[in-house]
Formats: structure tokens, sequence, C-alpha cells
């Protein structure tokens, strides 16, 4: 995991912002614990002494590019791994951000580490490091626990859909390929239960949801300049739910607005405090519409048209999805 060094990525920023390439850094610093790695802008050499990349450096950073290049005239230097880049390429059809204000370097990734599953391997974990496949945690009672890192990845990471970047300036290493990782199973899975086992599994799940919208403010996909959660004159404006009802309405109404749009980033998953699978949501209409339409990923390349958007007189009629959908509700 991780074969590009911290150094390697922080001489490539330091050089970049020496030579007026750029006049701001996205990367990530390190919060409270080494663990607890937040995303950061670095506008100095000095700022760039905080600069962290390990295991932990999950978070996309495409959709802080929205708001980013909104800021001045200089271009902001953004570190993107492979599955970033499909998010990349997805906000730019969309026109959400000047291509032009970006350099973007494409970091090849092996994986990210999950923090539950790590606080599971051992307890008062003080900070982790990765070494030849092995995760080596630092606790405070225990000592050094050592575990295979491919038992503490994320679960977007084991089922990884690409380690080909198709976006970047510049690309450090080598390039991966498109996976096949078997990211639907679960989706399958879920198809197979029976409608009430189904809706007993969301009701379980969506139950614990505390509506902080995390899910919504990191998702590269809304980027609503006015989101009807946040709209007053709608009836669903920032409230915790009501009922069961309520509590579900918000995710479904989510994800049929990513439908077509969601390139399976997972991050609604990485930042839930509640731990809920949001993602399998998503990968539900991205199945479909692979079923029903053809394969298509979304971010594949800038300017393609998502299937449920681009009429074409094959497209199966509105009878054949109600037909599939009563089959596999």
């Amino acid at each position: 995991m991780q074969e590009i060094k911290r150094e390697i990525l922080l001489d490539r920023a330091a050089s970049l912002l020496a030579d007026g390439t750029v006049d701001r850094v996205l990367g990530w610093k390190n919060g409270e614990f080494d663990y607890d790695v937040t995303p950061a802008v670095f506008r100095t050499q000095q700022d760039l002494e905080d600069f962290v990349w390990n295991g932990f450096c999950g978070a996309n950073f495409s959709k802080y590019l929205v708001g980013e290049t909104r800021k001045g005239e200089g271009k902001v230097l953004a570190f993107l791994k492979p599955c970033d880049t499909y998010s990349f390429n997805q906000l730019l059809t969309e026109h959400r951000f000047n291509r032009e204000k970006v350099y973007a370097i494409g970091v090849p990734c092996d994986g990210m580490l999950d923090i539950r599953k790590v606080k599971e391997a051992a307890d008062g974990v003080r900070s982790a490091e990765i070494a030849g496949g092995q995760v080596i945690i630092h606790t405070l009672y225990d000592g050094d626990v050592t575990v295979p890192a491919e038992d503490l990845l994320a679960e977007r990471c084991i089922h990884c859909k690409s380690k080909k970047h198709v976006a970047y300036d510049e690309l450090l290493g080598e390039d991966g390929a498109v996976c096949e990782t078997g990211r639907f199973d679960e989706v399958a899975r879920l198809e197979k239960m029976t409608p009430d086992e189904r809706y007993a599994f969301w009701q379980n799940e969506l139950s614990r949801c505390i509506r902080c919208n995390a899910c919504r403010d990191v998702c590269p996909a809304c980027t609503c300049e006015k989101c009807v959660f946040d709209n007053p004159e709608s009836p669903v404006e920032n409230k915790a739910a009501a009922n069961s009802f309520e509590e579900k309405m918000f995710h479904i109404i989510r994800a049929f607005h990513v439908a077509g749009r969601c390139t399976d980033c997972g991050e609604c998953s990485r930042v839930c405090p509640q731990h809920i699978p949001l993602h399998l949501l998503n990968r539900k209409f991205i199945k479909d519409i692979d079923t029903l339409y053809g394969d298509y990923q979304a971010g594949a390349e800038v300017g393609s048209r998502a299937p449920i958007v681009n009429y074409t007189e094959d497209d199966p009629e509105p009878a054949e999805a109600v037909e599939r959908g009563d089959e596999n509700a």
C-alpha cells in the first residue's frame, strides 16, 4: 500500500508553489489524532510542514474544488487518487468548476484504511503506519499491534472500481487499470431478499440517521446552489425525522437526485457517523442503469451523458423497467 511516499508529494507541492504554477495546495493534515486526517489548504512552504500522506487520506478532493476555484485567480494544486478523478470529471461535465484553475496530480493508491476496523483491531489506538503490507497500530495500552493491511481496508477499497486515473496534469508513479472486484455482490444479495426482509434491512439502517447532512455535504454529486433540504419553502428543510417515512425520504430523494451521476466514490458511507451503508442505495441505481441501458461509469470521461438523460431508440420502454422493478424491488 501507499507506494508513493509523503516526501514525493511534498517536494512536488513545494516546487509548484515556489515557481508560481499554483498559489495554494489542497492536501491533508492531521487532526487531533494521527488517524484523524482532514483536508486542508496550504499556502506557504511553512504550511506544508503539516502536510501528510498516509493510509487515512481517504477524502475525495473533487467537491472541495467547487468552492476553492472560486477564491482568487491563481491555480490550486489537488492530489487525486484514481477514484477521485471520476468525480473530478463528472463535476467538469456539469460545469461546476473551472478546469484552468486546477493543477491535478494523480497519486497511485492501493487502498485506504477504515479507522473503524483499526479501532476494532486494537484498543487505545494512538496512531498507525503501513509497512510491507502490514499495518502497525501503536496503542496506549498494549504496545504495537500488527495486522495485515488487507484486513483493514475501507469497503470501497475492497471493492475498488478502478486504479486508473482518468484525469490529471501530472501522474506520480505508474497508472493502474479498471478493476473487477464484485462491487455489486452486496446489492445482488439485497435483491434476493423478500420485500419484507429488504424493508426491515433499510428500516434498521436508516433508523440511525441523525440528519447531520454529512453525506450530502461531502458528496461530489450534491453541488446544487440551493439544496432542497436547505429550502425554507420545502417541508423537508434541515430537520430531524418526525417519523419513519421522513427518515427514509431524505436518503431516497438524495439517491434519486444523484442517479446516473454518482461515481461510486463511497464518500457518503465514509463520513456517516452512524455507519449507514449509504453507498448501497447508489450502487443499486448504478446496477439497474447498467442492466437497462448498458454499462456506464459516471465520470469516466468529460462530457459523457448519463443514459437516463440521453434518449436512444433502443432505450427500454417504461414497462420493462417497471417489470424488472417488480422482480427485484
